[in-house]
C-alpha cells in the first residue's frame, strides 16, 4: 500500500534547442524562451516539480538540453525531470550528472525494456521515470472494460502493447513512477482520463502521473480522487488559465493533501 504524500502539480515545458517552446506567455518575464527564467517562476509560483520535454530531434541536442539542465538546476529547488530521445544509459548518466533529478524514458523503454532496469540499478528507482502514452480501443475486455493500446511517436505509432500489461512490467522492471498520458485527451482540456488513470493506480504500488486534458481545477481534483499521485500539464499553467497556488488552496479546501 503506497504511503499518503503530497499531490504533486507538475508544470511540463518543451524545450527546443536550448530555448522553451510552445504556449509560451509568461507575464512579466523579460524573455518567455528561457528556461532559467521559467523554472525561477514556477519555482516560486510552488509547483512541486517542473518536467522538461527535449523536443529537439537529434542526437546532437543532448549536449544542449544538458547545458540547460546544470543552468536550471543552480536555480531550482524542486526536482526536475527530463524526458525527450533518451536512447542509452550513458544519456542517462550525462542527464543525471548535469543535476536533473529524474529522467523520463518512452520509445526507449519499448524498444529496450532492459534499459530502464539497468537505470534503475544504477541510479536507483527514484530517479526512474517511465512515459506511458495510451489510446483506447474500440474493443473491450471480459468484463466490457475499456482496452487501452500503447503508443510512440508523440501518439502516432501503435506499439502493440496492451497499456495495462506494460504498465505492469515497467513497475516490475523497476521503474520509479509512471508518466501517463491519455492520446485521446490531450490538449482537449476536457479532463483526464479517469478510467485508465484510475485503473493503472490501483493495480501499481509506485506513482502514476496523470497527463493530458487538463482544462480545469475540478479536472485535477477528479484525477487526484481516482488515485493518481501527480497532475502534469502544460498551457493551462503558461497561460495562467490555472494558477498553481490558487489550485493548492482549492484542492486543499476539498480534501487533498498538497504542499502549500
Amino acid at each position: 500500500e503506497r504511503t499518503m504524500f503530497a499531490k504533486r502539480i507538475i508544470p511540463c515545458l518543451d524545450v527546443k534547442n536550448g530555448r522553451v517552446v510552445k504556449g509560451t506567455n509568461f507575464v512579466g518575464l523579460k524573455d518567455a524562451g528561457d528556461p532559467v527564467q521559467i523554472a525561477r517562476f514556477y519555482n516560486e509560483q510552488g509547483a512541486d516539480e517542473l518536467c522538461f520535454l527535449d523536443i529537439s530531434a537529434s542526437h546532437e541536442g543532448r549536449g544542449t538540453i544538458a547545458n540547460i539542465v546544470e543552468k536550471v538546476a543552480k536555480e531550482l529547488f524542486i526536482p526536475l525531470t527530463v524526458g525527450g530521445g533518451i536512447r542509452d544509459i550513458d544519456d542517462i548518466s550525462r542527464l543525471l550528472n548535469a543535476g536533473c533529478d529524474k529522467i523520463s524514458l518512452n520509445s526507449a523503454a519499448i524498444k529496450n525494456p532492459d534499459l530502464i532496469a539497468q537505470a534503475a540499478k544504477k541510479f536507483g528507482t527514484q530517479c526512474v521515470v517511465v512515459a506511458i502514452d495510451v489510446k483506447s480501443m474500440s474493443e473491450r475486455d471480459a468484463d466490457g472494460a475499456k482496452k487501452y493500446s500503447v503508443f510512440i511517436n508523440g501518439g502516432r505509432i501503435d506499439a502493440g502493447l496492451d497499456a495495462y500489461i506494460w504498465a505492469k512490467r515497467v513497475a516490475d522492471l523497476g521503474a520509479g513512477e509512471i508518466l501517463l498520458t491519455s492520446m485521446d485527451t490531450d490538449g482537449t482540456k476536457a479532463g483526464f482520463d479517469l478510467e485508465v488513470t484510475s485503473k493503472i493506480s490501483q493495480m501499481l504500488n509506485i506513482p502514476v502521473i496523470a497527463s493530458g486534458g487538463a482544462g480545469t481545477m475540478e479536472h485535477i481534483l477528479k484525477a487526484f480522487k481516482s488515485g493518481a499521485d501527480a497532475a502534469l500539464a502544460a498551457s493551462v499553467f503558461h497561460y495562467k488559465q490555472i494558477q498553481i497556488r490558487a489550485l493548492k488552496q482549492y484542492l486543499k479546501d476539498n480534501g487533498i493533501g498538497v504542499r502549500l
